[in-house]
């Protein structure tokens, strides 16, 4: 009780010196709190659509997935017979034919595209009683004829759409135009989807290119029949292992799977982000309880006297650990509630609807936050709670600070040494791999490593960059410069600790700026090499491209070639007696022009020969194919063919690495017409000296199809540069949170060491050091702390990326590129953030009474 007394005494005594890592703690546990609940409403919103949306059992073809977009651009189909036949099962209400499909495009007369900005689908289908369940309908009424349709009332708001407009919808069997007579509204949260409905008929005929075709079927059951019992009626009546049946619940979970993984992945990228904030936050808990425990050495060492022991000194400081973790832990979870509410507003207005309705808080959820802040808090406290037990009741006495322990220094400069010389070791290791799979796992050891290793050494690299980093930026101060220079080499082990938190930070940043600047250049380079033609069209959200466009593109005057690419699916077997599901690279022989591929053996021109291919050489190393060897291909919903390798290509490429190549012709002669994959991309050749001609007509061709891109290689590069950009900018966005707590860090460490040196500064102003000058030697100190933080943060960095330059330059990333001004952007302002962070301890320090200073302990 009474070591709990002292605990919180303390604690309230020195609440304002705790505020800092309190706040550390908060944004870390919000953090971890708002990615659970934001995740866990995504899954919540998800779950009552489909829940809404499935019927009691659905009847779909054997090959249909819920995320399917399949390269004919139809949907895969069952016939009508199939519904007269589940109707005709025991224990079905009601039966009714669905038509979906999300290869469609659909804009309005200036030709703008209504679907959803945030890459939602936009889905057409009939309208049914099925859709009821989800849907109702607001104003106008259900289509009745081919040329009407109907809009949700999200698409209709966002495009400013009434009933009477007039939109096209553009599918693989052509365009067709309807005018809006009716606008539904979800019963449930659109996640984001842009949906228009039609008749079953024109559905039907412009959706799958015929009547009689339905993409699925809802049955309901009867009362007193389950789901499960009106499945196995069903399934015994069209046969088992027809189509693919499924009950409300399967549907539901089927469902889930499809975005599962996105989630999952989204989830668990943030968490990691989450778990940088918590690591950098460990520096700052330890310093804070550091200087704590350094301060109040007179005061522990008088416990120590009057009876205390070392276990009760050492509890009283893990006590207070505790209720820090504790508070910060409480105003965490709260705010991590309110994080995830926030992201929901943005996601709305990126197009992704989310309701706070739906908003989903587990009972794990705070005592996952909880136990996490409490727990690191703790453990973060230890070593500092461990060093307050070893103060002795006389050197307490006689001393107001603790020594530094010369023979535990040298032992962890010793550890961090080795920890240093390993990690390098390993990432030279990682670097001269001859596999990127193997060389990843070498990298992630050396990568932590070499960050527990600087870590460990900070104080002993403190003692040395700092005087450098001093000689460049503070001697142009004079004695303030000096004096800052001292301040911040007064204490090797604290300078060091709160560098590195900015460190950690930092070096993420770095390696990632590497990367991402590799892979552009690299791309480019290969591009360059590679690619002869002259323009490249294809849609934004890998929709294929509809014949109509293609033959768009094929009339378009100044054009010297169009080639066509198709990806087609196929069962591939090999001399050797293996089969394989493989991707077939159906394309015009003048794509050979378009890609400039480097051949093992054989002539590429050859495989776009009749009943002629290539493949990759290491497809033929492990199959033991040779130039002239015989295939045996089975094209998915289509018969097989033999087809020859006329030429083996090199896989020492970034693009179409391991491509199967083979005339387009070929594919379709061995296809049905209706099961020929559409081009996912085309490429084009302009006449000689008509290349800006040719650019203006192909805009202007595809200006009706506002879905597709066409590209120079000039945009193409552009496209593929802000893509990474855009994705290194979210990246560093989340790594924000942990260089927001490194700052904390900088600035506690400042205001609880104004407060050590609190007697110090009342002489320096004594003897004339003026409010100005103390104030600029608090603000150049913290310069110092930062830019040291940011010169080991980079310098790990950059290293980190050039070794995982190394294992891309594996999988054809060949080109090192480091992004300098972003790295001198990030290090100089490094220097504004030190700036920053000493604002409120210098304007603290520089209004300290002069006599109350200097007669204070």
């Amino acid at each position: 009780m009474t070591v709990l007394k002292t605990s919180m005494r303390n604690f309230f005594a020195h609440k304002g010196r705790m505020a800092l890592s309190a706040v550390a703690v908060l944004l870390s546990v919000a953090f971890v709190c708002g990615t659970l609940v934001f995740t866990d409403t995504m899954n919540t919103t998800f779950d009552k659509l489909f829940a809404a949306t499935s019927a009691d059992v659905t009847v779909s073809p054997k090959n249909a997935k819920p995320d399917d977009r399949p390269q004919t651009g139809r949907p895969e189909t069952l016939p009508a017979s199939a519904l007269e036949q589940a109707r005709g099962a025991a224990g079905v209400k009601s039966a009714e034919g669905g038509v979906s499909s999300s290869s469609v495009t659909v804009v309005n007369r200036e030709n703008e595209n209504m679907g959803s900005s945030n890459g939602g689908p936009t889905i057409a289908a009939n309208w049914t009683s099925n859709d009821l369940k989800a849907m109702e309908i607001t104003s106008g009424h259900a289509p009745r004829g081919p040329t009407e349709m109907m809009v949700d009332a999200d698409t209709a708001d966002k495009h400013h759409l009434k009933i009477g407009d007039e939109l096209r919808t553009i599918a693989v069997t052509g365009d067709f135009t309807a005018k809006i007579t009716g606008i539904t509204s979800f019963k449930v949260t659109n996640p984001g989807a842009a949906i228009v409905y039609f008749d079953t008929a024109t559905a039907q005929r412009e959706l799958l290119g015929r009547t009689g075709l339905f993409t699925n079927v809802s049955l309901t059951a009867a009362d007193g029949v389950s789901d499960e019992q009106l499945k196995q009626n069903v399934a015994a009546k069209l046969g088992a292992g027809t189509y693919k049946l499924e009950t409300a619940a399967e549907a539901k979970d089927s469902g889930r799977d499809s975005v599962g993984s996105f989630l999952d992945v989204m989830k668990y990228a943030m968490l990691g982000f989450a778990g940088v904030a918590f690591l950098v936050g460990i520096f700052l808990i330890v310093n804070t309880f550091s200087m704590l425990v350094a301060q109040r050495t007179r005061e522990i060492g008088l416990m120590r006297a009057i009876g205390s022991s070392r276990k009760q000194v050492n509890r009283s400081v893990l006590v207070e650990a505790l209720l820090l973790g504790f508070f910060g832990s409480v105003l965490g979870v709260g705010a991590g509630v309110g994080l995830a509410v926030g992201l929901m507003k943005i996601m709305g207005s990126m197009g992704l609807e989310l309701s706070t309705d739906d908003l989903t808080v587990k009972w794990t959820t705070p005592v996952v936050g909880m136990l996490l802040g409490i727990v690191v808090t703790v453990l973060a406290a230890y070593l500092p709670a461990r060093r307050a037990g070893k103060i002795s009741p006389m050197a307490a006495l006689r001393d107001a600070g603790t020594p530094a322990d010369g023979k535990a220094g040298l032992i962890r400069a010793i550890i961090g040494l080795v920890l240093t010389g390993a990690g390098a070791a390993s990432l030279y290791a990682a670097a001269h791999a001859d596999k990127a799979s193997s060389g990843a796992g070498v990298l992630a050891l050396g990568v932590v490593l070499t960050l527990i290793g600087f870590v460990i050494v900070g104080p002993l690299l403190a003692s040395g960059v700092v005087r450098v980093i001093s000689v460049l930026v503070l001697r142009m101060f004079g004695p303030v410069g000096r004096l800052a220079e001292r301040n911040a080499l007064r204490n090797p082990r604290r300078t060091g600790a709160t560098g590195a938190a900015l460190m950690i930070g930092l070096a993420l940043v770095a390696c990632l700026a590497v990367v991402g600047s590799s892979m552009v250049a690299s791309a480019t380079d290969e591009l360059d090499k590679s690619v002869g033609a002259d323009f490249i069209v294809q849609a934004g959200n890998g929709q294929p491209i509809v014949p109509q466009a293609a033959d768009a593109l094929r009339k378009t005057p100044g054009i010297a070639h169009v080639t066509d690419y198709k990806s087609v699916d196929a069962k591939i077997t090999t001399p050797d007696g293996r089969t394989s599901s493989e991707d077939l690279s159906a394309a015009s022989p003048t794509y050979a022009q378009d890609l400039r591929r480097e051949t093992v053996s054989g002539k590429l021109s050859e495989a776009y020969g009749k009943d002629a291919m290539s493949v990759g050489d290491k497809f033929a190393k492990d199959h033991d194919v040779k130039v002239g060897s015989t295939l045996t291909v089975a094209f998915k919903g289509g018969r097989t063919a033999h087809l020859k390798v006329a030429a083996i290509t090199s896989d020492d490429t970034n693009v179409d690495k391991g491509a199967k190549y083979t005339n387009v012709t070929t594919a379709e002669r061995y296809l049905p017409a209706d099961r020929v994959p559409q081009n996912m991309i085309m490429f084009a050749k302009a006449e000689d000296g008509k290349a800006k001609e040719a650019y203006a007509s192909l805009k202007a061709a595809l200006k009706p199809y506002p879905q597709y891109k066409v590209q120079d290689q000039t945009d193409f590069k552009k496209d593929l540069k802000d893509q990474i950009g855009q994705l290194l900018n979210i990246v560093y966005g989340l790594l924000a949170l942990a260089i927001i707590v490194a700052v904390l860090g900088v600035v506690n460490t400042l205001a609880l060491s104004v407060v050590e040196r609190t007697r110090e500064i009342g002489l320096m102003r004594a003897i004339g050091l003026s409010r100005r000058q103390l104030r600029r030697m608090i603000r150049l100190e913290s310069v110092v702390i930062a830019l040291f933080g940011a010169l080991l943060g980079l310098g790990l960095g950059m290293s980190w990326g050039t070794t995982a330059q190394k294992l891309l330059a594996l999988e054809g990333l060949g080109v090192l590129e480091i992004p300098w001004p972003t790295i001198i952007t990030v290090f100089v302002g490094s220097a504004f953030v030190g700036l920053f962070a000493a604002l409120v301890p210098a304007f603290r320090a520089g209004r300290m009474n002069v006599l109350g200073a200097i007669a204070s302990e």
